[in-house]
């Protein structure tokens, strides 16, 4: 009871700034209690509490966040029994939650953890034991790509062949298209992109058709080992035997890759390529983008990207901005990264408060000392955040 009026109380104190009704606490609202007070918890016992007060479920996104951060922060202070606890007890004791989707979801949970035993654990006892009244007439995909995931969010990749290998086959799973794509991942992960290829063959031998998805990680896979000979194949293969026309997500992946190899040109031209298909960029393309080139130092190609995309209607996200304004304020080039600056406040999105220093201090080592102090005037009355530390840097502003 205590532990469902500090979640009334945190409601109340949303409801507040967020200018909700007199209505009773709803089921969302009282998620973003808990999300809010597992924030500043650590007392683990506390953290189970919340959970469980909330009475969260995996059907909602932010009821899926709620789970991921308690998790998170029981793993991280070597709390795994708790975790245990707290998935087990979930259940066991409530009826709704005696479902494929939850065991599902505790499985990735497990091995978000890094606790694969318990994972592996679970997906025997819905499979041996039928769980929980749960009856499988045959082997559930849903558990067995969980499980897959599972293995790959704690990093146990030699785990993801065995479980596809032995698992699929004892208890009789027909693997779909997710199940090959998560088996695909993990090798483009571990460094083995190769042995997709064998993976390709099986899917072709049981009629299951790669999509963007196969594809994307293989392009993943092969920026990453450098092999790009193998790129190459890739890019015949999508759409020569498989008759796919690869959309901007693919070219996203491919941009990303090339940039984190220092290869901001070569991602240039597949930004070209798009254009010249009728592909229409989106942010994101242009996010990589824009930081390959500020991480190569070519401050001028990215400002002329983030200009050609504002012309052709592509709204730029939060992360152009706070890149600009970080790189071009490191670089020196005050004057423009504070008109990006401007034009993100305007957009109520502000970088960071390190990314504004810099700026802020900048202008005024440059004699702007105006604009300097007009930044943080406007910060401290839009964004209540770091006030303190901000009269502490307008203090040490000349005069």
């Amino acid at each position: 009871m205590a532990l469902f009026a500090r979640l009334r109380l945190q409601f109340l104190h949303l409801r507040h700034h967020i200018n909700f009704s007199t209505s009773p606490l709803s089921s969302k609202c009282k998620t973003r209690a808990a999300l809010s007070l597992l924030k500043s918890e650590t007392n683990p016992e506390k953290i189970l509490e919340i959970c469980r007060s909330a009475y969260l479920t995996p059907y909602a996104h932010i009821d899926r966040i709620t789970f991921s951060v308690a998790i998170d922060k029981l793993a991280k202070s070597n709390n795994f029994s708790y975790i245990d606890d707290l998935l087990t007890d979930l259940r066991t004791s409530r009826p709704d939650l005696r479902t494929v989707r939850f065991a599902a979801h505790s499985i990735i949970l497990y091995g978000q953890a890094g606790m694969i035993d318990q994972a592996i654990r679970l997906f025997k006892e819905y499979h041996e034991k039928n769980q929980n009244d749960v009856v499988l007439t045959s082997g559930s995909v849903k558990l067995l790509n969980a499980l897959l995931f599972s293995c790959i969010l704690a990093k146990k990749y030699d785990e993801v062949e065995r479980v596809f290998v032995d698992f699929s086959k004892r208890y009789k799973i027909e693997p779909n298209l997710e199940t090959f794509n998560t088996v695909i991942q993990s090798f483009c992960e571990s460094g083995s992109s190769s042995s997709c290829y064998s993976v390709l063959n099986e899917m072709d031998m049981k009629g299951v058709k790669p999509n963007e998805t196969t594809f994307g990680h293989l392009f993943a896979g092969f920026y990453r080992e450098e092999k790009y000979e193998d790129v190459g194949t890739v890019s015949k293969m999508i759409e020569e035997d498989y008759g796919i026309s690869a959309g901007i997500g693919v070219y996203n992946i491919r941009i990303h890759s090339l940039c984190k190899l220092k290869r901001a040109r070569e991602a240039k031209v597949l930004l070209e390529e798009c254009l010249s298909k009728g592909i229409k960029p989106n942010g994101v393309t242009y996010s990589h983008l824009i930081l390959g080139f500020c991480m190569e130092g070519d401050l001028e190609e990215a400002k002329r990207l983030f200009k050609s995309m504002e012309n052709r209607g592509c709204q730029p996200p939060y992360s152009c901005y706070a890149t600009l304004v970080y790189f071009l304020g490191k670089a020196g080039d005050f004057e423009s990264a504070y008109r990006v600056c401007k034009e993100s406040m305007s957009k109520k999105m502000m970088p960071n408060f390190s990314t504004m220093k810099i700026l802020v201090q900048g202008l005024a080592s440059s004699g702007e000392v105006d604009k300097a102090k007009e930044l943080i005037g406007e910060v401290k009355e839009r964004f209540s955040k770091n006030t303190e530390l901000w009269n502490e840097v307008e203090a040490g502003l000349p005069q």
